[in-house]
């Protein structure tokens, strides 16, 4: 509903919201002769939208070459039906998305699943397989908010893993130029391949791979989701590449922006890395109160059950300003104290 003040969505910036991105997007697509892709990437769907927002990002991220595509679901998809190869091993942090999980299962690799953030039992399983290894985490971790650990970077990239990072919940929110964990830790791209997505901090609809030429031109020829989805939307990337430029250009205050809200939370005695604040319930049926409470006093939150995590939570989205923040922590606490 319009009037509740929403800490669910994952609009990080509030970039959804941003007439002037909007203004400037239409212009970009009023020059073209048509507004829709009309076919897939590899028959005609391809267009020079397309084209300059990955050349942005390739350049913007420091990596060889970039490819959109229609959503990140999509993007875990082509990623693991087509670069583990038979023989290859696919190792998942525990706790990977949902996307990730289901994508497993079309790859022709072995797949298996390490500890959420443990180093040493990834540094075992790596020690088991002699031919091409991938590794895949997330930057920043959709239900927990917490951040890959770096010891797991290292133990992948010491191996000689290529590394698959999804970035979906980090880029805009993480690293001095908000670029996400390459940014935060200051990771060189050798042997990487970085999945981003738009409907997040960029404010529209859509994904991006990016990683070195060879890959992103083998990914165009042998990815099913590249080849057989119409093209991603002109206007979300139209969108997302205003949104894009906006959070490069300002991103010293959004990422001030970011920091106070994560003050704010750790102030009222919720620690996190990220702006996602899960808060823990003991069942299903008191997680569903708590939302529908919090509803009545004007805020909207996600409540996340199982099987999606093992515990039931509210999924708070740190999204809003600090007065907003301050008197949903207020609330939480009086509700609490009730």
């Amino acid at each position: 509903p319009p009037h509740l003040i929403d800490l669910a969505s994952n609009d990080y910036l509030r970039l959804a919201h941003d007439r002037k991105l909007f203004n400037a997007a239409i212009l970009r697509l009023a020059g073209s002769p048509s507004y829709a892709p009309k076919a897939s990437q590899l028959v005609n769907g391809y267009h020079e939208i397309h084209r300059d927002f990955e050349r942005f990002l390739a350049r913007k991220n420091g990596f060889g070459a970039a490819i959109v595509i229609g959503s990140g679901f999509l993007g875990n998809l082509a990623l693991f039906e087509a670069l583990p190869r038979r023989g290859d091993l696919l190792l998942i942090d525990s706790e990977y998305h949902a996307s990730g999980i289901l994508a497993a299962k079309t790859t022709q690799g072995e797949v298996r699943f390490f500890e959420h953030n443990n180093a040493d039992d990834l540094r075992r399983q790596l020690k088991t397989h002699a031919n091409r290894t991938f590794v895949a985490v997330e930057g920043i971790y959709s239900m927990s908010g917490d951040m890959v650990a770096q010891d797991v970077l290292i133990e992948a990239k010491e191996a000689g893993a290529v590394i698959i990072i999804d970035e979906a919940h980090s880029c805009g929110v993480i690293g001095h130029s908000l670029d996400g964990v390459f940014d935060y830790y200051s990771l060189d791209t050798v042997n990487v391949v970085k999945l981003g997505t738009l409907g997040k901090a960029y404010g529209s609809y859509g994904a991006y791979i990016l990683a070195n030429r060879s890959i992103i031109e083998f990914l165009v020829n042998r990815a099913k989701p590249i080849i057989y989805s119409t093209a991603p939307s002109l206007f979300d990337i139209a969108y997302a590449h205003e949104a894009a430029q906006h959070v490069h250009t300002f991103s010293f205050r959004f990422r001030k922006q970011v920091e106070k809200a994560i003050a704010i939370a750790a102030k009222h005695g919720y620690q996190t890395e990220s702006l996602i604040l899960p808060i823990e319930f003991e069942s299903n049926r008191k997680v569903m109160s708590a939302q529908k409470r919090l509803m009545k006093e004007g805020f909207l939150v996600g409540a996340i059950r199982p099987p999606t995590v093992s515990t039931p939570q509210l999924r708070v989205i740190l999204r809003e300003t600090p007065p907003k923040l301050e008197r949903f922590f207020k609330t939480l606490e009086k509700l609490a104290n009730k």
